[in-house]
């Protein structure tokens, strides 16, 4: 995975936002049908709340959505280009405020304050460093029953697996056919391979905070590779203090694939992918 120094400039310079972040919810017939799909029915008992911070936001894809569900909404970022984008896009609500951050840092956020923090299909990219710190610092921005919802890497837990397709045991051309014949995995999906699920359990109760639930997915890639995980977390003395539950969901590309086929009739015109 590339630095913060390194991920700065891709998003700010060399990506091209012109689809604004929608091309990456082609597989599930545009951003509407993920979210009201796919992130609303994980989401939904904890909106709508009062003051939601959203960390890596890009063009505002779920922002849109996460801006009709609370009277104040943060908005985070390391790179100035996404913040902008965003402060352009959502210029006509006033309960919105927008932060360029150094990839670490949430010290603009007041203690105490946040009801609800959100992040999805962004800090799948984060090493460990950059999850640790955020999970430390958000144990002081929840508000007592407050609730963190993150998608992070997982991709840790099959590290041996990818490292050895790239490495030369076998020729080249073999290892490209294979991939093309997707009997190995085409890509890493620049997923953050210091991140596990089981790490980002550590690092939460390490913070004193209490893990709520952990889902296991996969992430275009084959259903035994459960590459990426969403863990929800909330303070220790909160009303979610309880069982942890887990989950490893197999059918996470199924649930996209017929989200896809309801999106023909349902969804986003032009955004529906073929299959």
């Amino acid at each position: 995975m590339a630095s913060i120094k390194e991920n700065r400039e891709f998003w700010d310079r060399d990506y091209d936002w012109a689809q604004e972040g929608h091309e990456w919810s082609v597989a599930w017939g545009g951003a509407d049908m993920q979210w009201f799909g796919t992130i609303l029915p994980r989401l939904h008992r904890y909106v709508p709340t009062g003051t939601i911070l959203e960390i890596a936001p890009g063009f505002g894809r779920w922002t849109t959505y996460l801006k009709d569900l609370c009277t104040r909404l943060l908005l985070v970022d390391l790179s100035r280009r996404c913040i902008e984008g965003c402060r352009k896009r959502f210029s006509s609500f006033s309960h919105l405020e927008y932060h360029v951050n150094d990839g670490y840092s949430l010290e603009m956020i007041p203690d105490q304050s946040i009801d609800l923090v959100f992040s999805f299909d962004s800090l799948v990219h984060a090493e460990r460093d950059v999850m640790e710190a955020y999970v430390s610092q958000i144990a002081s921005k929840l508000t007592r029953d407050g609730v963190a919802f993150i998608h992070h890497s997982n991709i840790g837990h099959y590290r041996f697996y990818f490292r050895f397709w790239e490495r030369d045991f076998l020729p080249r051309r073999l290892v490209d056919y294979l991939k093309r014949k997707n009997i190995v995995e085409p890509t890493d999906h620049w997923r953050a391979f210091s991140m596990t699920g089981k790490a980002m359990e550590k690092m939460v109760k390490k913070a004193g905070l209490f893990c709520i639930s952990q889902e296991y997915i996969n992430w275009g890639t084959m259903p035994s590779h459960l590459i990426d995980c969403v863990t929800v977390f909330a303070r220790a003395d909160s009303l979610w203090k309880g069982r942890t539950d887990w989950l490893k969901n197999k059918e996470f590309m199924k649930e996209a694939y017929h989200l896809r086929r309801l999106g023909r009739l349902y969804g986003e015109k032009g955004l529906t992918a073929k299959g």
